[in-house]
């Protein structure tokens, strides 16, 4: 078979505590590997499963373990049917062959029933059935449900509640009989009587005693004559007959729903675990979340104390422990071994500590959470007062994979994040070579020619073309510098290495101390300027913020019209101090506004006589900003022109008497 070709077979195996089943698993395991396969270990959990003493749970639990170990994907559900249950899984999860094993222990009595094998031929007759001979007939997959599996021996306080409820039974009967009501009536109360023993009860026993009784009392109270066992009437032999039947039946219904229930509300309660286990953690926001996360929600399946080690630069970190009621019993997380037993898992990526081959000293039992992709962590599970159940076991490795899986999703989400920022990086740097290259190499030529022109003529050229070459030369190192600072700045902000000096600063004096160090064409345009009368305090780093108004000012000059109006205005708004520079120049498109802040971006419609420009000024500015916490807009100014403005945080002014 081609190894890109899905598989084609659908291995199941039926786990049980049968000291064989540890065969039928390496088995189905051997199945699955020579077909090529996949393996799928199913455990089905009846109301009796509960009672299984603790050898047998601890066979339970090896061969799930096994089953683990061989790769197969464990599944536990519930039901009172064994073979219906397997069938109908079988079914729907596309199983082609089941293994199961069969007692070699022939039928005691010619009325038995069919075997579980028998009963899961009839039910899926087109299934492959593979049978290995069992011959554990007592612990076997297929020994069927006994009536009577429960402890014979009942509580004291079991005892009790059934004493309790006949004598209450009993004393009403008296009222009834003193009343001459019908004896049906006296017969359906102690039926009532049974019915609450069942429900108030654990097993079968104290119903099957209650029904005894309830008949014995009737007898012995309520028939002629009284307090003796004897009956006038001929026909109480029948009714005494009929009553403890119909009790014993109404005992065991009501024993066996109350099972189905108490399991419905158990499988209910972990499937909704589940469910909001996936919701809480494609709702974390960091791996330390999703694992407090997965913690939490193992406390509320097991109820006991974890302890959480995540994984960190290979290796394993600090431990964090999560505590049922306050409190770790004896403290069991703390023993050297403990530990011993998190790293072996860890390394091995396999279970260890209780109940286990490895470290079965410890107190907790160990386990990865992992994902094909490697170990993000191992959690330890208190196991130190009773192990844990098929179903248990179950749901709990649902919990880890998910944990795991959502651990690996943010890993790789961040990845991409990083290769897309990596990529968005090179492209910047591309534009910057290709920009540089094209755009410099006008002003660096016409610095070069005027540089040559002074020094082949010099002392031919009259002083007016001397200054207007000088000029030309100015103007040309102006923006190179202009160029260079602002490469410089907007490198240190985005690498993180721009060390903000901050003071408190007025607004009024860093603009008009700007207005200094704007562009030489700054005569060629009004400006004005316009404060408020309140007093504008912000914490800034003084150098920045003029650098962030010389080149709002500075793009003002470059892209509107000589003799444009340039209006800068600061005001108080929401706790906030807000600067506009405004101008009447013929505006931005509106397709062009979301472009504006990219670096790089020039538009594509200049005014002949304006600056070059590399589109680094607004970038820079929107940077430094976003650094003391502000922001940069822009809008149309009407009528027209455009306006940038941009908001800092206001800082309250301290006045000292």
């Amino acid at each position: 078979m081609n190894q890109n070709d899905p598989p084609t077979e659908h291995i199941l195996a039926c786990l049980s505590s049968s000291p064989s089943n540890a065969k039928i698993v390496r088995t189905a395991a051997t199945m699955a590997k020579a077909f090529g396969g996949t393996f799928t270990a199913l455990y089905v959990r009846t109301p009796d499963s509960d009672q299984m003493g603790k050898e047998d749970c601890r066979r339970l639990q090896q061969h799930i373990r096994m089953a683990e170990q061989a790769g197969a994907d464990i599944s536990t559900i519930y039901g009172d049917d064994i073979p219906q249950q397997i069938a109908e899984f079988a079914r729907i999860s596309g199983i082609t062959k089941i293994v199961l094993g069969r007692s070699s222990v022939h039928r005691r009595h010619f009325w038995s029933g069919p075997s579980l094998t028998e009963k899961l031929t009839m039910t899926a007759p087109n299934l492959d059935i593979y049978i290995i001979p069992d011959a554990s007939a007592e612990n076997g997959y297929g020994s069927g449900r006994k009536l009577f599996t429960r402890p014979l021996l009942p509580s004291v306080r079991d005892l009790l509640i059934t004493a309790g409820i006949l004598s209450c039974i009993t004393l009403i009967g008296f009222f009834f009989l003193q009343l001459d009501f019908a004896r049906y009536n006296i017969i359906m109360l102690y039926m009532l009587g049974v019915l609450f023993t069942a429900l108030c009860t654990s097993g079968y026993t104290c119903g099957v005693l209650g029904s005894v009784a309830s008949v014995a009392l009737y007898n012995f109270f309520m028939t002629e004559p009284y307090l003796t066992f004897h009956a006038y009437d001929p026909g109480y032999q029948v009714t005494f007959a009929l009553m403890l039947t119909s009790a014993i039946i109404t005992c065991t219904l009501t024993t066996r729903l109350k099972d189905h229930a108490k399991m419905s509300a158990q499988a209910a309660f972990r499937t909704k675990i589940l469910f909001d286990t996936n919701q809480l953690l494609q709702r974390a926001k960091s791996e330390e979340e999703i694992l407090s996360q997965t913690a939490s929600q193992l406390m509320k399946l097991l109820n006991r104390s974890l302890i959480v080690y995540p994984e960190q630069n290979g290796d394993l970190g600090s431990e964090q422990v999560f505590e049922i009621d306050g409190e770790v019993p004896c403290n069991i997380f703390s023993a050297p071994e403990e530990r011993d037993a998190a790293n072996w898992t860890f390394a091995n990526k396999k279970r260890s500590g209780a109940g286990t081959d490895s470290y079965p000293d410890a107190k907790g039992l160990y386990l990865a959470l992992r994902t094909g992709g490697g170990v993000f962590g191992v959690i330890g599970i208190d196991l130190s007062e009773k192990p844990l159940d098929a179903f248990e076991n179950s749901v709990l490795l649902s919990i880890l994979g998910e944990g795991a899986l959502a651990i690996e999703n943010r890993r790789n989400a961040l990845e991409k994040e990083q290769a897309a920022l990596q990529a968005r990086n090179e492209e910047l740097r591309a534009n910057l070579l290709r920009t540089i290259s094209h755009d410099l190499r006008t002003p660096l030529t016409s610095i070069s020619g005027n540089a040559s022109n002074l020094l082949s003529n010099g002392e031919t050229l009259d002083t007016e073309t001397r200054n207007k070459i000088c000029t030309d030369i100015f103007d040309d190192a102006q923006w190179l510098i202009g160029l260079v600072e602002n490469l410089l700045s907007i490198t240190r902000i985005e690498d993180g290495r721009m060390n903000l000096q901050i003071s408190p600063q007025l607004m009024d004096e860093m603009i008009e101390e700007a207005l200094h160090h704007v562009n030489r064409k700054s005569c060629e345009h009004t400006i004005t300027t316009q404060y408020g009368d309140e007093i504008l305090l912000v914490n800034v780093d003084a150098r920045l913020i003029m650098q962030v108004v010389v080149n709002l000012v500075d793009n003002a000059i470059k892209y509107t019209p000589v003799g444009s109006v340039i209006q800068i205005s600061a005001y108080r708004k929401d706790h906030q101090v807000v600067v506009d520079v405004a101008d009447n120049g013929p505006g931005i498109p509106d397709r062009a506004k979301a472009q504006v802040f990219e670096m790089f971006y020039t538009g594509q419609s200049r005014i002949a006589d304006s600056h070059r420009s590399l589109g680094l000024g607004l970038p820079l500015c929107r940077a430094i900003l976003t650094a003391h916490g502000g922001t940069l807009t822009l809008r149309d100014n009407i009528p027209n022109g455009s306006v940038f403005s941009f908001a800092l945080p206001q800082s309250e002014v301290n006045i000292h008497e």
